[in-house]
């Protein structure tokens, strides 16, 4: 008898794989203060995030090129893997340093799972199915948000942050055997067409450069290997771009960016993205560093965004089959803005509390957001080239973050460093690090924490009105849709 893949048990396996990611990423924000407080690193504090991310976007599209070619399955589950095994090193980590490290190889895994994950939901389900398959997905990161900062604050107050990434071994082992079980795929037949290497060690080398450089300008400022990164990347896009016209079966078919929805829905995804790194790292520091909570606190107040995504991934889902793509991402758009606003507008001495109704409105808008531009990339495409466009989506999503991360650290270290310096409140260089640690910063003289908590909101605001600048933009880029632009029947 023919083994046939069993739908359900494949969805719940790309539901575990969400909620493996959205856990990885509820307690590591929840836990940063803390581990920048144990470890000593807040300078180098964005490379736990960057490193993560430029691992992922680097072998992201070579991933999604590989499930188009060989299969999904193979590619997924070697990526859990990688994943799994990085998750376990970062759990083993003794320093800043062997962290990032480890968080490398747990990004090079995660540039399998999500893409992949959502290509296996593009392969399973219908055009009509697929945005309210992708909503219903979002019910795993909003249960992942709740448990991640809960048992993240918990696990950080009790027992030590190094068991905060411990959780992804057991719930990865049981992710692999449902994959390995339950999805067939079909033999794919050979193309006789090579691999295209030459294309994607230059994509790769291209994408190195180019968030190198946006990380070490947040180091450094502009240097000269930030100058010869930026140029590195330039000509590496050039050379790829040359490669690709030329290549018989190329990584990244450059016929994709003659749609210009294509192309506005992943820009779109690229900013909401970066908006969405301002949000998740910097609202747990101001929990923690600025009201002084402890770290349960910091991550819990980002649940409501993650439940009320999966709102908006509804709301996103049901709407795509009635409006234009246009429509409904300037509805969606115009409520991140909305939250954003009210972020960059919150006052220093408001409580814990208003960030529920900020997080809540940011998790609808969110949510609807990227739903319809996952939705949109995967539909511009033929199914030959779906494991590709999905890909890129997520590839332009993790450009986002990668690059704004660094953004809002450059913006974060040149406020407080200015303020710091012309207050002359101390010599300590390691001040801020005592600060955002609610342990370290019960150590610290009362006269110290209210000017050093205005410097640190000084900072957030900074970052914060950045983030808002970047969803402005993405609602005026949206206007250059075709009101024509395709809406998907049910």
């Amino acid at each position: 008898m023919k083994k046939e893949t069993n739908v359900k048990l494949v969805t719940v396996a790309v539901f575990v794989a969400t909620f493996m990611t959205a856990i990885e990423g509820t307690i590591v924000t929840t836990a940063m203060p803390t581990i920048v407080g144990s470890l000593h690193g807040i300078e180098i504090m964005n490379w736990v995030f960057s490193i993560y991310l430029l691992t992922n976007a680097m072998l992201t599209p070579i991933y999604g090129k590989l499930a188009d070619t060989i299969g999904r399955k193979p590619v997924f589950i070697f990526g859990t893997l990688l994943f799994v095994i990085g998750s376990a090193l970062c759990g083993m980590s003794n320093s800043m340093e062997t962290l990032i490290v480890a968080r490398a190889i747990q990004g090079m895994g995660a540039g399998a799972m999500m893409p992949v994950a959502l290509t296996i939901i593009g392969d399973l389900y219908s055009m009509e199915k697929r945005a309210k398959v992708l909503g219903f997905n979002s019910t795993a990161w909003g249960i992942a948000s709740v448990v991640g900062p809960l048992a993240g604050g918990l696990i950080v107050d009790t027992i030590g942050w190094h068991w905060i990434f411990f959780i992804n071994v057991p719930i990865g082992a049981i992710l692999i055997a449902m994959i390995w079980r339950y999805l067939v795929e079909p033999k794919r037949e050979k193309t006789g067409k090579p691999m295209d290497l030459k294309g994607s060690l230059t994509l790769a080398a291209t994408l190195l450069a180019l968030l190198l450089a946006f990380q070490f300008l947040g180091d450094q400022g502009f240097s000269m290997p930030v100058i010869l990164l930026i140029v590195v990347s330039v000509f590496g896009l050039a050379y790829f771009i040359f490669v690709e016209k030329r290549a018989q079966d190329p990584v990244i078919a450059l016929n994709l960016f003659h749609s210009r929805l294509f192309v506005v829905v992943n820009l779109v995804a690229a900013l909401a993205s970066g908006f969405l790194m301002a949000v998740d790292v910097y609202i747990p520091m101001w929990m923690q560093g600025v009201l002084g909570l402890p770290a349960g606190i910091g991550g819990l107040v980002l649940a409501p965004l993650s439940i009320l995504w999966m709102v908006g991934s509804f709301i996103a889902g049901r709407w795509l089959v009635q409006k234009s793509v246009k429509e409904v991402l300037i509805v969606f758009l115009a409520v991140i803005l909305i939250g954003g606003a009210g972020l960059f507008l919150i006052p220093i001495s408001a409580s814990w509390l208003w960030f529920f109704l900020i997080s809540s409105v940011l998790g609808v808008g969110l949510g609807g957001t990227i739903v319809v531009c996952t939705v949109t990339a995967q539909s511009s495409v033929g199914h030959d080239q779906l494991g590709v466009a999905t890909s890129f989506n997520t590839l332009a999503r993790t450009i986002g973050q990668t690059i704004m991360v660094s953004v809002f650290g450059i913006i974060m270290n040149s406020i407080t460093a200015n303020a710091l310096q012309k207050g002359s409140l101390t010599k300590d260089p390691d001040i801020m690090n005592k600060l955002v640690n609610p342990q370290t910063a019960k150590l610290l003289p009362e006269k110290l924490l209210a000017p050093l908590r205005e410097i640190l909101f000084s900072g957030l605001h900074g970052v914060f009105g950045v983030a808002l600048l970047l969803v402005a933009i993405a609602l005026v880029m949206t206007l250059l849709i075709s009101k024509k632009s395709a809406t998907i029947k049910e």
